[in-house]
């Protein structure tokens, strides 16, 4: 796998944080922070990519039961996962800046050093007139890899 050194220099402390976390063994790898909208599309496929590697992802299509509250699930999720990932792409843009449930998941995921933004079918330049604090950290684009190598990415940051 070939990082290049602005990768290495972004995910490098993520990392550090997921090695300090190996040793609570009930989290789960990562949390999926996604729009709505991309839930049956490109989440679903992050989603299943990350599994393909033995990865342990929150993902609220398969977290969240019916008749249970969808924020207090999501609270648990980001309280019980090593990194978050940022699926960006336009219709997560369009959900932030409505400051729906994907803004508060931002919001929690932006307080804590286990950030990684995944930009796909947009840019950084899109994402910085969004929200200039995701946009100012490095990340992982589907524009210059595909999905898979971003996910293989992804999984040997989040490996114990």
């Amino acid at each position: 796998m070939v990082y290049t050194p602005a990768e290495v220099r972004a995910l490098t402390p993520v990392r550090e944080n997921v090695e300090r976390r190996a040793s609570q063994p009930e989290l789960r790898d990562v949390f999926l922070c996604h729009a709505w909208d991309d839930r049956k599309g490109a989440a679903r496929d992050l989603h299943d990519l990350l599994e393909s590697h033995d990865v342990s992802v929150w993902f609220s299509e398969k977290d969240v039961l019916l008749g249970t509250s969808l924020l207090r699930e999501i609270d648990k999720g980001l309280a019980r996962s090593r990194v978050g990932i940022v699926l960006v792409t336009p219709a997560f843009l369009s959900r932030v800046a409505a400051e729906g449930i994907a803004d508060k998941e931002l919001s929690a995921l932006l307080a804590r050093d286990l950030l990684v933004p995944i930009v796909h079918g947009t840019t950084y330049n899109a994402l910085r007139d969004v929200s200039p604090l995701l946009g100012s950290r490095s990340g992982l684009s589907t524009e210059e890899e595909p999905m898979a190598a971003v996910a293989a990415k992804l999984a040997e940051l989040v490996a114990p």
